[in-house]
């Protein structure tokens, strides 16, 4: 996977995070994890030096629980564990760094938005072509078992041709219900959602329907139904 954040933009990011107030170092990779929805996880090797570096620069101050305001002990990763009982929070330099470069963090947070969609495209590939890889050697099994003649009994090649294309027709309603799934919560992020897109779906669903329909003479005898409103 590429890097998530280019030179210098994890610094600035952790400033920005420590504007809601003091923090963890553990309480910033949790976020930074929540804010990439759990596609991007930071280590404790990337965060700590950074937090470190932050504090030389007097742009964070860091504190230990029964050691006063501010120590000069071990490091945060080193072997007392008391960088990860160490609360950072922003000094004046901090915040003035952050104001002076707004325009820098508005393009960083435009930036985290895109990096979140692309690693969310990424991983629903992953899952899309593990799972259809799953379904197809499920499928192919459960064919086998199908196909294979029954003791005493010919096997009938008319069943058998339908039974495959019955899993060739399922396999292409869910690649089509992912892709139409993966449109639809990429337009959510950017609000672009409508109820325009609603019933169009609705729509070329019930004609779909019907026409799929008008090809399976076995199944006329149930009528047929909208799409649900409700999904």
């Amino acid at each position: 996977m590429p890097p998530v954040f280019a030179h210098g933009e994890l610094r600035l990011y952790l400033l920005v995070l420590l504007l809601d107030g003091p923090r963890h170092g553990y309480e910033l990779i949790t976020e930074l994890t929540r804010r990439f929805g759990g596609t991007y996880r930071p280590s404790a090797g990337t965060i700590y030096p950074r937090l470190a570096r932050l504090e030389e620069e007097g742009l964070v101050r860091r504190s230990v629980p029964g050691a006063g305001a501010e120590t000069g002990g071990p490091g945060p990763h080193g072997s007392s564990g008391a960088g990860r009982k160490a609360t950072y929070e922003l000094t004046p330099a901090g915040r003035a760094e952050i104001d002076a470069r707004f325009d820098d963090v508005r393009r960083l947070e435009r930036s985290v938005a895109e990096t979140v969609r692309s690693l969310a495209d990424e991983v629903r590939a992953d899952v899309r072509d593990t799972m259809r890889g799953l379904r197809a050697e499920l499928a192919a099994a459960a064919q086998e078992v199908r196909t294979r003649p029954r003791p005493g009994a010919a096997p009938d090649p008319r069943r058998t041709q339908s039974n495959s294309l019955r899993h060739d027709a399922e396999a292409v309603l869910q690649r089509f219900r992912n892709d139409v799934l993966a449109d639809l919560r990429e337009a959510d992020v950017a609000g672009t959602v409508s109820a325009l897109t609603v019933e169009t779906l609705r729509t070329v669903l019930d004609s779909a329907r019907s026409a799929i329909r008008g090809t399976l003479p076995h199944s006329t005898t149930s009528p047929p139904r909208r799409a649900d409103r409700n999904p």
